[in-house]
């Protein structure tokens, strides 16, 4: 595929912008990006915290609390779907008449005249857009990148760089991710999630094949992840309507016994070692442009094959080479060589809580995790098994429900997969935009409840905490799992296990 030559484009330098909830994972690499650029920002956030940092030490004027006075008469303000109206710094740039943007919008302003990759779906987008944009630095490409976590050998979630790329993760939870107008698209999976938004897995569904059909610029492609069946869906959806499309699994040629291209998969990624710290495996391209891609059956001997190409990983989970086997297709897309591209990601060591160590005290290992889906919840739960059965130790699981929407719409199903771990206590449901009074029957208890075996609820984060230290043994894995405040509670539970650790010389 060939990119069209990087268009003539006013600066951005002179250029004054305002973010109303700048310290958010998606608000922060925006506020990054404009600033690199050579743009004024400002922001502000109801709370300080590591992001506002950041921010503080690129030049960013960052304020605690919000007020109409935070808002420079000449600026873009920008805003998130988590903003309401009634905020005194919006409703002020609002009286003055002033341009107000959505974050997706202003991430694609900054994105402009290069090779856009949106990372799209349900869970896996920080995983696959922090490899690739990793792998693509490693590779001596220097991509600019937007990510909504910080890649740990980056120290960043967010960089503009001199080459052509430009990585983004594609939020679909509020429809903004349909503001873009990528180069490729990489879908790591199409599970209905947000339903308090789109309704129905349906509505979620179209909303996907919309981002392919409509968002894609022409002679784009689509990569998207067959194993998961809305994937599937998608692929063959676009493929119909004229979409160049690839696909990936851990399924390729030859498994269904009769040389076809199962579930139509054209990258096969072939896991041959899994470990507490890696996983080792394959990845093959069958690329077949005469057919244009899914949905017709591909013949191996019509397809020319790239690979088996090996692929190392220092980062553990069968998710985590699904994600790469995506990465590498795009990196491939991009004109990265495919060996190149293997090696590249080899090198990843993971983004911020994703299976992120937080220490160890008294023998028990912390780890916390943003999985807030019940899918991603699962997938993590298995790569804990196998790494806390090296170690001959349990998985024990504290757990904080995101969004009371979504506790009440999964409850049975994050019951189900909190049943894979040994022991779990789930916390307060993190509200985030949500009130506790219009969900006044939903609780931490909606979770727990269903849990098989049993697990505990309380209504104090840190009383829960202190509860998961308590039933730690030595050789234990603890995780703390969530997309709210639980990364926090990492902490208290290293305290308490550190205050019962007997002292050396005791």
């Amino acid at each position: 595929m060939s990119a069209a030559p990087v268009p003539s484009q006013a600066p951005l330098s002179g250029r004054s912008f305002h973010l109303i909830g700048v310290g958010g994972a998606g608000m922060s690499v925006v506020a990054q990006l404009l600033a690199e650029e050579g743009a004024a920002v400002t922001g502000s956030d109801s709370h300080d915290g590591p992001a506002l940092d950041r921010l503080r030490r690129i030049g960013v004027g960052v304020s605690v609390g919000h007020d109409a006075a935070h808002v420079p008469a000449g600026a873009v303000v920008v805003v998130s779907t988590a903003i309401k109206e009634t905020n005194p710094e919006l409703a002020a740039a609002r009286a003055r008449g002033q341009e107000v943007v959505h974050r997706s919008q202003a991430l694609a302003l900054a994105a402009r005249g290069r090779d856009f990759v949106a990372v799209a779906g349900a869970h896996g987008k920080t995983t696959t857009s922090g490899m690739l944009a990793e792998a693509l630095t490693v590779a001596g490409r220097d991509p600019s990148f937007a990510i909504g976590g910080v890649v740990r050998a980056l120290g960043t979630g967010a960089h503009v760089g001199a080459g052509r790329a430009f990585i983004a993760e594609a939020d679909e939870s509020d429809r903004s991710f349909l503001n873009y107008e990528p180069l490729i698209e990489v879908v790591t999976n199409v599970e209905p999630d947000h339903l308090d938004n789109y309704g129905t897995p349906e509505a979620f569904e179209r909303a996907f094949l919309d981002f392919a059909r409509n968002c894609l610029r022409p002679g784009g492609r689509l990569i998207v992840c067959a194993d998961d069946p809305g994937g599937a869906r998608l692929a063959r959806a676009a493929a119909e309507r004229g979409v160049s499309v690839t696909t990936y699994g851990v399924r390729g040629p030859g498994e269904g016994g009769d040389g076809r291209l199962v579930d139509d998969a054209h990258v096969r990624v072939q896991i041959t070692e899994r470990r507490a710290d890696g996983t080792s495996a394959t990845l093959t391209l069958w690329s077949d442009e005469t057919t244009g891609g899914p949905p017709a059956p591909v013949r191996p001997e019509d397809c020319a094959v790239t690979g088996p190409i090996p692929l190392e990983l220092n980062v553990p989970g069968d998710h985590v080479a699904l994600d790469a086997a995506g990465a590498w297709a795009a990196g491939i897309e991009l004109g990265v060589d495919p060996a190149l591209m293997a090696r590249s990601l080899g090198a990843f060591g993971g983004t911020g809580r994703r299976f992120e160590d937080r220490g160890e005290a008294d023998g028990v290992r912390v780890v916390d995790d943003y999985a807030h889906h019940p899918t991603e919840i699962e997938a993590l739960l298995r790569t804990a098994r196998r790494v806390a059965g090296e170690r001959g130790g349990r998985v024990l699981v504290l757990f904080q429900p995101h969004l009371f929407s979504r506790t009440e719409a999964f409850a049975p199903r994050f019951g189900a997969a909190l049943g894979l771990a040994d022991e779990v206590v789930v916390a307060p449901v993190y509200p985030a935009r949500e009130t506790q009074e219009d969900f006044p029957h939903v609780t931490g208890a909606t979770v727990a409840d269903r849990v098989p075996g049993g697990a505990r609820y309380l209504a104090d984060g840190r009383a829960a905490a202190r509860l998961i230290a308590d039933e730690a043994r030595p050789g234990d894995l603890v995780l703390t799992v969530g997309a709210g405040d639980v990364t926090e509670l990492a902490g208290v539970v290293l305290e308490r296990l550190a205050a019962r650790a007997p002292r050396e010389g005791a």
